[in-house]
């Protein structure tokens, strides 16, 4: 086996290990953090001019937000979730633009965007 097939299966066992034993706040902080590297990566791969890698990581992208979105719950949500809701689809929509464009300030736009989202997540801690 070499070494990056290797290190991919590590990173997976450890992946499904973390999930598996994560709250639903932490798994909420997981897939932000997940969303943050994809769109990283796909920064990185528009540098070295990788445009198919840059489609599947903003793939992987639009992905996590989406399921960010879907996972909303207004019926457990004190406040609207509308504002975020809205937030979410703007989301997707810039990265398919930033897929589309191959533009990094839009890549730079969202990965702000959602570590704004993710700050706030962080602060107010499991409940």
């Amino acid at each position: 086996m070499n070494r990056m097939r290797a290190l991919r299966q590590y990173q997976s066992v450890n992946s499904h290990a973390q999930t598996s034993e994560a709250s639903p706040h932490r798994l909420v902080q997981m897939l932000m953090q997940g969303g943050l590297d994809r769109i990283a990566q796909a920064k990185g791969a528009l540098a070295r001019d990788d445009i198919a890698t840059k489609g599947l990581c903003i793939g992987k992208a639009v992905a996590i937000v989406g399921g960010l979105r879907e996972g909303l719950d207004p019926e457990k949500s004190p406040t609207p979730l509308s504002d975020l809701d809205g937030l979410y689809d703007y989301m997707m929509r810039r990265l398919t633009e930033a897929n589309i464009k191959n533009d990094v300030g839009i890549l730079d736009e969202v990965s702000g965007l959602l570590a704004n989202v993710k700050e706030g997540w962080d602060a107010i801690g499991a409940l």
